[in-house]
């Protein structure tokens, strides 16, 4: 268990990956004070002429401003929040999800796991961005409609491998010993089956934070987010709107959609590593 557990050091991707969030963590805390506007502010210049579509340095704006005047730094910094708060959030809950269905699954066996996995194939059967669309359709635009969607469709990932992991140790000696005992299948589950599971919901976790955050940019660019959120997403779709790739103005969709790859990339660094903790005969 506590090799499992260990953050993966020795993988230099994932240290790649762990810094990348690290970096992310700390623009999201501090957002108020790196940021130099409030993003959805429509600011003017001294001349009080509406600054829109100002090029980067000019004037106060390091990055330049949008059509509307709004600064491009600012919406960039505070769009670091959204993205770690349902990469995150998300990621708890189709963890928390999949390792729960996966372990009940797994350890009772029969009709249950019958269920359980049927609801899986129909999970599998879903596709997952036209489920998020129509469900923010229907829905109050929110950030947590992706969440939401994540919790509903993409458990189905994590509960199989959980539920493989169980079955393998379920049939172990010191579960069989723990059970003649007169141990409860609650005790033997939090006791001998959780802790082994844990690196696995901790691998599919990291992966499913990109998801999250990528699933979220998609549906803001499709003008199915909270338009009262700024993120990332609603900035490349306010910079579509605006026809800022034929403006040539780079700097207003170039930097959130790097700041997208980065930290996608980030969590796939990180289950990289951990794929190396759990199987070690991948060095080989």
């Amino acid at each position: 268990m506590v090799a499992g557990l260990r953050l993966p050091f020795h993988d230099p991707l994932a240290i790649a990956g762990i810094a990348i969030y690290v970096f992310f963590i700390i623009v999201a805390i501090f957002a108020p004070q790196i940021a130099t506007h409030h993003p959805t502010e429509i600011l003017f210049t001294d001349d009080f002429q509406l600054a829109g579509d100002l090029r980067p340095g000019a004037g106060e704006f390091l990055m330049g401003t949008t059509t509307l005047g709004r600064d491009v730094f600012s919406q960039l910094v505070w769009g670091s929040r959204s993205a770690l708060l349902i990469g995150l959030t998300a990621a708890f809950v189709v963890a928390l999800i999949g390792s729960i269905i996966g372990v009940v699954a797994g350890y009772f066996g029969g009709w249950v796991d019958t269920i359980l996995m049927r609801l899986a194939d129909v999970a599998f059967g879903i596709p997952f961005l036209p489920f998020v669309i129509v469900l923010a359709a229907f829905l109050e635009p929110s950030i947590w409609n992706v969440v939401f969607a994540m919790a509903l469709i993409l458990w189905r990932d994590t509960g199989r491998v959980i539920r493989s992991q169980t079955l393998t140790l379920r049939n172990r000696a010191y579960v069989e010993a723990a059970r003649i005992s007169g141990s409860s299948d609650l005790k033997i589950i939090l006791r001998h089956v959780v802790p082994n599971i844990l690196p696995l919901s901790f691998l599919y976790g990291s992966i499913a934070i990109g998801w999250a955050i990528l699933t979220e940019a998609s549906i803001s660019f499709l003008g199915f987010g909270d338009p009262n959120s700024i993120s990332w997403g609603y900035m490349l779709q306010d910079a579509y709107a605006s026809q800022a790739l034929s403006k040539r103005a780079y700097y207003w969709f170039v930097p959130p959609g790097v700041c997208i790859i980065l930290i996608v990339s980030a969590g796939f660094f990180i289950s990289r590593g951990y794929e190396k903790i759990l199987f070690p005969k991948l060095d080989r």
